[in-house]
């Protein structure tokens, strides 16, 4: 197993290199750029400029004569921003830079928030690891105990009315049901409750230890309730077909006529088989809640985090802050990824990945 955990931790670097290299090669030739928006951005203020002076007229000039409206911008003015952000090197410099101020997190700064992209990440990171922590820990408490409970119960009553229960919850969009808790239990809504956007009230500073506690967690739940309701369906499934499938080999029907007890049965032989599938979803669980599944309800309830910095980024043309959340999302996965496999050991140590087999 150690030899395998320092094979995958040297195969970080490799695969980290190629989704840099994949994703700088893509969005350089990608329409639009930091470049073009600043010049589009000057080119209309000199157009603005050009028509209050001349009462319509879309063609300003400069001192100098030169056009500086639709003939373009004069060129040491073009050549200054591009050495502004670093476009006036060949590409494969800039990828080199890149990588090299990546290895020691050193991620540039952002072109037009004004601040570095590490200070960016650092403020809208406790936003994410808030919404994905709480709402993955609330989801896998719920479904692995329910789901096994409906593999126990399977075909009954309970295991029809739950399996409709979160397959509702699975088709309600979470955006349409964050609006909904908004109208009916938001601050201004029909029963006024909780707060309906930030991470915190405003004199949070000012509150006791237990009050702030209290005050973190009332804007907490209508979020994290937006993003749990559908997310019960698929995990409760899962964890459901792989206990039905442990549950009618051999070796259960075996301990069951040696006289074993539910319990014995369900923990002490299926348990551990069962949990393989189910450990597997862990890494991708939780990557999908920190970074790319909230989105929406960051949005609606006025939350700064990593999902609405990089929707920021991508949207500008922001090039450090989308390259680093890049660098960041892909690390953060392939190390989650060998944890992952880690887990399977521990739970079934039968498994070897040194020589692929079980």
């Amino acid at each position: 197993m150690r030899q395998y955990i320092i094979k995958r931790l040297f195969l970080i670097f490799p695969t980290l290199l190629g989704i840099l290299l994949i994703n700088f090669m893509i969005i350089q030739f990608a329409p639009g750029g930091p470049v073009e928006r600043i010049l589009s951005t000057l080119n209309n203020h000199n157009v603005f400029q050009s028509d209050m002076i001349n009462q319509g007229s879309l063609i300003a000039h400069n001192n100098d004569n030169k056009y500086m409206g639709s003939e373009g911008l004069d060129k040491d003015i073009l050549q200054d921003i591009k050495q502004q952000y670093g476009f006036d090197k060949p590409l494969h410099i800039r990828f080199l830079i890149m990588l090299k101020q990546f290895v020691t997190f050193d991620f540039g700064e952002s072109f037009f928030k004004g601040k570095k992209v590490v200070d960016l990440i650092l403020e809208r990171l406790p936003v994410s690891i808030s919404l994905g922590l709480w709402s993955s820990l609330i989801i896998y408490f719920i479904s692995i105990p329910l789901g096994i409970r409906k593999a126990v119960k399977n075909g009954t009553k309970f295991d029809f009315y739950t399996s409709l229960i979160i397959f509702i919850g699975y088709a309600i969009p979470a955006f349409l049901f964050a609006i909904l808790l908004i109208v009916l239990f938001g601050y201004g809504g029909k029963f006024p409750l909780f707060p309906i956007s930030a991470l915190s009230s405003d004199n949070f500073h000012e509150l006791s230890f237990f009050a702030k506690i209290k005050d973190y967690f009332m804007h907490l739940i209508m979020p994290i309730t937006a993003l749990i309701v559908g997310g019960f369906a698929s995990l409760t499934m899962l964890t459901k077909n792989s206990f039905i499938e442990e549950l009618n080999k051999e070796y259960v029907l075996t301990a069951k006529a040696k006289g074993a007890s539910e319990i014995r049965v369900l923990y002490g032989h299926v348990f551990r088989n069962a949990m393989i599938l189910v450990v597997s979803q862990i890494p991708e669980s939780i990557i999908k809640m920190l970074f790319t599944g909230v989105l929406l309800i960051e949005i609606i309830f006025s939350l700064d985090g990593l999902g609405l910095l990089g929707y920021e980024a991508a949207m500008n043309r922001d090039y450090p802050v989308i390259f680093a959340t890049i660098y960041l999302y892909s690390l953060i996965a392939l190390v989650f990824n060998l944890v992952g496999d880690i887990l399977y050991a521990v739970i079934d140590p039968r498994i070897d990945f040194e020589t692929n087999k079980k």
